[in-house]
């Protein structure tokens, strides 16, 4: 699937809001293995030139996949930088930073028709998965940053799928990685973000701050575009 031709470039160095939503708006992550499905594949394409597609990787055997991991994944840069990011329903966010030319189209392209193929072939379905553009916005200011930031990871509060204080819990964005690092592998790079706060905790306390504000702005979008 070719996406359109983006007539703005998106730059190397700057990061960018990157956002893309289903066909229809239609659900697309049904279930625990939907959702791990797809950050499974938006870790394994962070990386350029691959020599394999997702799906011919996640049929190696375990000891494969441990030595490709070891021999590529870990020893190579990545083509841009995940800042922060959150899966939801029917809809993603990300704030990337990429490092090449085109990386940001690339990574996009890749983890939508990997995700796609695997959802077609399990429900059966055929055609187009997700709008055919992504939006992307870039971050002009330090401000900006923080706010599209704590934008992303209130989005699970702000669609009432949980109250606040379960926000931690939730599995599919960056919050966790955001709150306690992460005791195993992460492929999310917060520390633009984390270093203008004294703690995790001052963090957390930013994005709790917001959280009514930000369900407000919500409802105030939804009745304008009505």
């Amino acid at each position: 699937m070719c996406m359109p031709y983006r007539i703005t470039p998106l730059v190397p160095g700057e990061i960018y809001h990157i956002f893309n939503r289903s066909i229809a708006r239609q659900l697309i992550f049904k279930n625990k293995k939907d959702y791990k499905r797809i950050v499974d594949v938006i870790n394994f394409y962070r990386f350029s030139k691959l020599p394999l597609r997702y799906s011919h990787y996640n049929r190696l055997s375990k000891d494969h996949r441990n030595k490709f991991n070891k021999d590529y994944l870990i020893n190579n840069k990545p083509m841009l930088n995940i800042v922060a990011y959150c899966i939801m329903p029917n809809h993603f966010h990300f704030l990337l930073q990429p490092f090449l030319k085109n990386a940001v189209s690339d990574f996009m392209r890749n983890i939508q028709n990997s995700y796609s193929k695997y959802y077609n072939t399990k429900y059966e379905r055929t055609g187009s998965l997700f709008q055919s553009m992504f939006k992307a916005v870039r971050i002009e200011t330090n401000d900006q940053l923080l706010h599209v930031c704590r934008y992303i990871h209130l989005n699970p509060v702000t669609a009432y799928l949980l109250e606040i204080d379960m926000l931690e819990r939730y599995p599919w964005s960056s919050f966790r990685d955001y709150l306690f690092g992460d005791e195993d592998y992460s492929f999310v790079n917060p520390e633009i973000v984390l270093n203008q706060f004294k703690s995790r905790k001052a963090y957390k306390k930013f994005i709790f701050d917001q959280e009514e504000y930000q369900r407000e702005l919500d409802r105030i979008k939804h009745l304008t575009l009505e």
